[in-house]
């Protein structure tokens, strides 16, 4: 049950999804939504017709491939509803599933995460990027997120949220779960849906040190630079073992 006045938007990002499309809008159609805004980028597909076809979608469409990480900023953007939840076109989830996110948001909380906790392996067979993922939570004091992420769709958000880090920051989704979390935003997650196992296969994310993970471990980097120029290069870390003070004493 959604707070009286309260608005609800979809962002969908899409790039060639012409046989999922469909079902993405569907499922959202199912939902309470004042809007869905569909972000095409570099389609040479039927997804814009397609899109075209359903009432109450915005379409945005870009010629070139902005990346779906752009595509959900641009989407925060344009929409000034009080929540928004952010899914991609590559594989329906349903709406009961859904509204998990947006309930969440709906009873306090500014960023509700997709929880892929269940769906990981044991750590020694983490890869790179879920690695990375977690190292970030933790090292910005969340380790409770474990690897759970703003890289990760769906999610949902407050529009105070978007506004206090700025729709901007969405295309690096890790700097603005860091600037999140440094703003102390009310962060959790809201259910789990296996998108590890549902994603699209592309040649560009397939392999170990493919193009993708390659562009993902860039964002946290960035996301971790971020974090030290805001709260200093140890982050939450007390540099307790190193005695520095007694070294200084000496020098002296």
């Amino acid at each position: 049950m959604l707070p009286a006045g309260c608005r609800v938007s979809a962002v969908v990002t899409v790039l060639n999804e012409e046989a999922s499309l469909p079902l993405v809008l569907r499922e959202l159609g199912k939902l309470p939504l004042e809007e869905t805004i569909v972000v095409l980028n570099g389609c040479t597909d039927s997804s814009l017709s397609i899109a075209r076809s359903f009432p109450q979608v915005t379409v945005v469409h870009y010629a070139e491939r902005l990346g779906h990480d752009v595509g959900r900023s641009i989407g925060a953007k344009l929409t000034r509803s009080d929540i928004v939840l952010f899914v991609d076109g590559d594989f329906p989830i349903g709406a009961d599933r859904l509204k998990r996110f947006i309930a969440a948001i709906a009873h306090g909380s500014d960023i509700a995460l997709n929880d892929i906790s269940p769906y990981l392996p044991l750590f020694r067979d983490w890869d790179e990027v879920t690695k990375m993922k977690a190292f970030l939570n933790l090292s910005l004091g969340r380790p409770d997120l474990r690897a759970n992420s703003l890289t990760c769709v769906p999610h949902a958000m407050s529009r105070q949220a978007i506004e206090r880090i700025g729709s901007g920051l969405l295309a690096v989704p890790p700097k603005a779960q860091a600037a999140a979390i440094e703003a102390g935003l009310r962060i959790r997650t809201a259910a789990s849906v296996n998108v590890l196992q549902s994603n699209r296969v592309r040649s560009s994310n397939v392999g170990r040190d493919n193009e993708v993970s390659r562009l993902i471990i860039g964002d946290h980097i960035e996301a971790l630079k971020y974090a030290m120029d805001a709260g200093g290069s140890r982050l939450t870390k007390e540099d307790n073992g190193r005695r520095r003070h007694v070294v200084m004493r000496r020098q002296l």
